[in-house]
């Protein structure tokens, strides 16, 4: 584990901040939380964590919305070349492909239930706000639209505006949350992000 943790942290020492070494780190760290709550395989799920963004588009390339199933594609060639079993394999291929948020699915295994969930967590609470306008800032994106802020009155267009991302994804993340832990951490780390909108509010 340690030789694929290295391995990992190389081929992510170019990513961007909000997808970077940093991130596998946190997101391990939430994972190994749940794991021990929901009495799951730590290893299968370590793995799968560190792998989760081995390719890793920027939200403004068209490919974006592949980079969980190329990554579990070669997850697959990579861990074949470790101590890891072809049902492990299947397991670990199985929650990369069925993490992300633009694919619209539950995982089936508890694995990937954690892995998506520990995922999302990272894009929560207080490293969640900074992650969001790292990426606002990488895509060169205004911080939010002078007319109208907080969406009140339309949709949130996320690929224009920073700030829409909370109202178009991150604040409705906590109901997608699929285990108990997962979820009672996440409604933490919401109500962090809506006092962030209150303070705003007041200063703009």
């Amino acid at each position: 584990m340690k030789k694929l943790r290295e391995h990992v942290r190389k081929r992510l020492a170019e990513n961007d901040s909000a997808h970077d070494f940093e991130h596998i780190t946190r997101v391990l760290k939430n994972a190994i939380t749940i794991a021990r709550k929901e009495n799951a395989n730590i290893r299968v799920i370590t793995a799968a964590v560190l792998l989760h963004d081995y390719i890793s588009y920027p939200k403004s390339d068209p490919r974006s919305k592949n980079s969980s199933t190329e990554s579990a594609k070669k997850s697959r060639k990579i861990l074949h070349g470790y101590d890891f079993s072809q049902d492990e394999i299947d397991t670990i291929s199985d929650a990369i492909m069925d993490h992300s948020f633009s694919r619209g699915v539950t995982p089936k295994t508890l694995e990937g239930k954690i892995l998506q969930d520990a995922d999302r967590l990272d894009a929560l609470g207080a490293i969640g706000i900074a992650r969001t306008f790292a990426v606002g800032g990488a895509e060169n994106r205004p911080f939010y639209n002078n007319n109208d802020p907080f969406c009140k009155k339309r949709s949130p267009d996320d690929k224009c505006w920073t700030l829409d991302h909370f109202y178009k994804k991150l604040l409705r993340l906590e109901k997608t949350m699929n285990t108990k832990s997962g979820k009672i951490e996440a409604a933490k780390r919401i109500k962090i992000m809506k006092k962030f909108l209150d303070e705003l509010k007041k200063e703009i």
